[in-house]
């Protein structure tokens, strides 16, 4: 049943602050305790659990506001759980924290801290379309630190980066053989095939996996595949394990990693490039996708980062996160991200790399009135000939009114994708930018034909170089922001699935932006008045 945690609003008689010398008070006060129950643990908005509980039933709750609490500290700190439960039982920091004016005067099962993360996992699994209990946490908290340290949210910067869950970097192989070893595992004793019993024996895995010259590793992965196809085939005859995760997984790995040989009748392995790169990468995550970046190949998620950027700011917040698979493009998450973006923080103007440009995301930032600063552009600039940019053409229409040199067509107009624009042979035969420009002759007269995307592209290609240098220092620091994230752990989880996995990030990007306001509460940074004050959630309730 759930309840609302209030009982730390009531001062009780005997405290340890109070039994405190006053030197040592006085150095307490000025610590993160005080500063985080104030202004994080008072404005933790417990409501939004109420739906992993029972409305009537059961024993009254552990408080919430402790629990996620306690999720802050911990990725705040970077600490372990062993870590985590040895202070909440015996630092008077972290009980302060929490509301806990006794050192030790609550006692909490560490089985309580397991249940409850495994009720927000299942609710955020089973109800993915539903409200993000953990990200209005985050909108909330930010937008409360903001309005207190004056931050600016007009000018932000976004970012996305790669990482992998709990899961092993495994080729086709180790892959196969951990499927097929679950698969197999699910099969009833009665019902395995002496061929599927050898699978389970426990030199298996190192013959098939490490006694292997490199030559035989395409004979050991079909003969994986040919167990695998066999345990399919039995797992398809058992209602009682047909639907069950192991006959689900392998039966797509077979779909994306085999075909049956139009010769033999037996299963072989799919050639690599016809492989996509949303095919199953572990046998423990279904999630996980691959993707290659540059020279780097990676199976995992990514996950995107806005923060502001304003100079005016004594410091910058994170002021949105999303994981998704890598092989979705930046594009994509930033087109979906734009408009929370804008309805949690009025964000005016983003600034990012060349990697975020496409005309979708143009489009969207014009919807929702944010201004897009590129620092660069994916592709190649067109050197041969002028750019586009040289020709004179209406911003509106773009139609052509003049060519580099001056002239105006004789006629021109939009169609087709393209603007064209028409001009007298013998004006281009005599112009000595001939060779550079556009025009094509033709037997009446020579013709400019440019593609709206071209236009498009050689204006925001213009803008950007007039404002490369402003766009690149404001947006370079979020590369920062992405390396503090992963050494607070985002590179080494113990989690696997994409809904565990954005629990996980959301718990670490609030851990930063707790930890970067409490260093300015506590004056460890240039404590400048910010030119706005936007807040992200809201009016903020007095926690008193």
């Amino acid at each position: 049943m759930f309840r609302e945690n209030n009982r730390h609003l009531q001062q009780g008689a005997f405290e340890t602050t109070q039994l405190m010398h006053p030197r040592n008070r006085e150095i307490f006060d000025k610590s993160w305790a005080p500063f985080f129950y104030e202004y994080v643990f008072c404005r933790i908005d417990e409501k939004p659990f109420s739906v992993l509980y029972d409305p009537v039933m059961g024993k009254p709750n552990f408080p919430v506001n402790i629990l996620i609490a306690l999720e802050y500290i911990k990725h705040m700190k970077h600490w372990t759980d062993e870590d985590l439960f040895e202070a909440f039982r015996f630092n008077s920091q972290v009980s302060y924290a929490l509301g806990i004016r006794t050192v030790g005067g609550l006692n909490m099962a560490e089985r309580t801290l397991y249940y409850f993360r495994e009720r927000v996992y299942r609710y955020c699994m089973e109800n993915p379309d539903a409200e993000d209990i953990l990200f209005s946490q985050f909108v909330n908290l930010t937008g409360s630190f903001a309005k207190k340290a004056g931050l600016s949210l007009d000018e932000q910067r976004t970012d996305t980066t790669l990482f992998t869950s709990n899961i092993k970097k495994a080729g086709r192989i180790s892959l196969a053989h951990d499927i097929l070893a679950q698969a197999v595992k699910a099969i009833p004793d009665e019902k395995l095939t002496s061929t599927l019993a050898q699978v389970l024996e426990p030199g298996f895995k190192n013959k098939v996996l490490y006694r292997m010259r490199e030559q035989e590793a395409d004979g050991r992965l079909s003969m994986l595949l040919g167990l695998c196809g066999e345990a399919d085939a039995i797992l398809g005859e058992l209602p009682d394990v047909c639907e069950s995760d192991a006959a689900r997984i392998l039966h797509r790995f077979l779909d994306e990693q085999s075909a049956v040989d139009p010769v033999t009748g037996k299963l072989a392995p799919k050639p690599r490039k016809d492989i996509s790169s949303g095919s199953l990468q572990s046998a423990f995550d279904e999630d996980a996708t691959f993707r290659k970046k540059g020279n780097v190949s990676q199976s995992g998620y990514a996950l995107e980062l806005s923060e502001t950027c304003s100079r005016d700011n004594p410091f910058q917040v994170i002021t949105d996160y999303a994981v998704r698979p890598n092989n979705v493009s930046d594009q994509e998450i930033f087109v979906e991200r734009m408009p929370v973006i804008k309805a949690n923080t009025g964000c005016t103007d983003m600034y990012v790399d060349g990697g975020f440009h496409s005309d979708e995301v143009h489009k969207t930032a014009e919807e929702n009135e944010i201004g897009i600063h590129l620092t660069n552009m994916s592709g190649t600039t067109p050197e041969k000939k002028l750019p586009v940019t040289a020709y004179e053409i209406d911003h509106d229409t773009k139609v052509i009114q003049k060519c580099p040199a001056g002239h105006a067509p004789t006629r021109s107009g939009v169609s087709g994708g393209q603007t064209s624009a028409h001009f007298p042979n013998e004006t281009c035969n005599h112009c000595e930018l001939q060779d550079q420009c556009h025009s094509k002759p033709q037997k009446k007269d020579a013709v400019v034909r440019i593609t709206l995307k071209a236009v498009d592209a050689s204006r925001i290609r213009a803008e950007m170089k007039e404002d490369q240098i402003e766009n690149t220092s404001m947006r370079a620091a979020i590369e920062g922001t992405n390396s503090a994230v992963k050494r607070k752990g985002l590179d080494d989880l113990d989690v696997r699935g994409e809904a565990k996995v954005t629990v996980i990030c959301g718990l670490k990007a609030i851990g930063q932006n707790i930890t970067r306001f409490i260093r300015y509460m506590r004056g460890g940074y240039d404590k400048r008045k910010a030119t706005s004050s936007t807040p992200i959630g809201g009016p903020v309730p007095n926690p008193s």
